[in-house]
Parts: structure tokens; C-alpha cells; sequence
């Protein structure tokens, strides 16, 4: 029954930390969103260049999702440590798309900031181009919605 409870309430965090996110970029202003947006498109490119489609990250098997998590809950951390906010936020936002395959309750949470992510303003795609082109990594596709994670899907 503990084991239980204590698992009810690491779901329920992980839950209110997405919808924390979202409602950070709903109520923020405009460079914000555009900078979270170009940081999600970089870590999109970069894992890309690794043969890693996160957009697909709903297809992935569960144990390479489980070691996705893992692995960027790691780099988040490093990431902040060296006070690299932005990029870390950019990662977040895959971290809890990468939740949201195991944890279905983070699903409406996640697909509010991939609203707010696609909505960003056109320097956005700028940004990432830019963030891009500094890492030396081929372009990327894009912004856009992870598959499985549009409002309509």
C-alpha cells in the first residue's frame, strides 16, 4: 500500500511538473516561448544527427525511452550546473514527451506546450538555426509536433 502511494505521488509530480511547464509558456512572454521552441529544435537536430528521431519518440521501444529519460535527466542536470538554462529547458520539454509514452496522464500537459511551442513566433526557427549551425550539425527538420502529441491525435 505504501509502495503505492509513493508511486501515485512521483506520477503526480511528474504530471504537475508538465503542466507547470505549460503554464509557464502560456503566461510568458514572447521570447521565452521562441527561446524554448529553438532549444527543442536543437536537441531534436542533435539527437537526429545520432540516428535518433525524437519526434518518433511515441514509436520508440519502452526500454529505449526508459534510457532516453534516463540520459537526459542526467544532462538536464549538467546542463544547469553550467548554468545553460535555455538549452536545458529545450531537452525538458522532450524529457516530459518522453514521459507522457509511459505516463498517458501527462499527455494533455505536454501537448499544451507543444501548442505553445509551434505557435512561437518566426524568430524561433532563427534561433535554431543559429544554435544549429554553432554545433556544426546538419540542419534540422523544423518545428514541429511530435508524432502522437497534436491536439487531434
Amino acid at each position: 500500500m505504501f509502495a503505492q502511494w509513493k508511486q501515485e505521488k512521483a506520477t503526480s509530480g511528474l504530471v504537475d511538473e508538465a503542466q507547470a511547464l505549460a503554464d509557464r509558456l502560456a503566461t510568458t512572454k514572447p521570447h521565452f516561448v521562441e527561446s524554448h521552441a529553438a532549444a527543442a529544435q536543437f536537441w531534436a537536430a542533435s539527437y537526429l544527427a545520432d540516428g535518433q528521431d525524437l519526434h518518433d519518440i511515441a514509436k520508440w521501444p519502452r526500454k529505449d525511452v526508459a534510457r532516453f529519460v534516463s540520459a537526459a535527466q542526467v544532462r538536464i542536470a549538467a546542463l544547469r550546473k553550467e548554468r545553460h538554462y535555455d538549452s536545458s529547458d529545450g531537452l525538458a520539454i522532450w524529457l516530459h514527451t518522453a514521459r507522457a509514452v509511459t505516463e498517458p496522464r501527462i499527455l494533455p500537459a505536454i501537448r499544451e506546450v507543444w501548442q505553445h511551442i509551434l505557435k512561437a513566433g518566426p524568430n524561433a526557427d532563427s534561433m535554431a538555426e543559429d544554435l544549429i549551425a554553432e554545433a556544426d550539425l546538419p540542419p534540422g527538420q523544423g518545428r514541429r509536433i511530435p508524432t502522437g502529441y497534436a491536439t487531434e491525435d
